[in-house]
């Protein structure tokens, strides 16, 4: 097979998230791209995340998830979320703990609180699938997708 694939990956289309995890005491978040709703009934969602990814542990561990929609003037907030200090992430942010104890981002168009009812390792990226114990729709406006942020390759998310 030829390296097209890499080429025609990078025109499927998918929305940005933020994700965001704890273990512990510690939380995390994460931009997370390769996102899907799996179920209607029950509400289930999957993510896939790199085992490379300090929030795939935490998910593993913790065995929950929060999953952030993000509106297109929210941009810049990715880069909050590309760093490596976990606590500067939610440095100044307004949040608060989940059912799960999961951060929930106050600052999003809408957020799903998710426990991980299976995981599976079929590539190079593990998928969770959660179901829904918990979500809210903040405001409205228009989800960020990886048609507004250029230079995002869904590849290393």
């Amino acid at each position: 097979m030829n390296q097209q694939w890499q080429a025609a990956f990078g025109q499927m289309t998918y929305g940005i998230y933020v994700l965001t995890a704890m273990m512990d005491d510690t939380v995390n978040g994460m931009i997370a791209s390769w996102v899907s709703q799996v179920s209607y009934d029950p509400p289930l969602i999957m993510a896939a995340v790199h085992p490379n990814r300090y929030s795939h542990d935490m998910i593993v561990n913790g065995r929950a998830f929060g999953l952030h929609i993000i509106d297109q003037s929210q941009k810049a907030l990715l880069g909050r979320f590309k760093g490596p200090d976990p606590g500067k992430k939610f440095s100044g942010m307004d949040w608060k703990p989940g059912k799960t104890g999961v951060p929930i981002l106050k600052d999003c168009l809408a957020w799903f609180e998710l426990q991980v009812i299976q995981h599976h390792q079929p590539g190079n990226h593990s998928i969770f699938i959660g179901t829904v114990v918990d979500a809210d729709v903040q405001s409205q406006g228009n989800p960020l997708s990886t048609q507004d942020y250029e230079g995002m390759y869904v590849g290393k998310n």
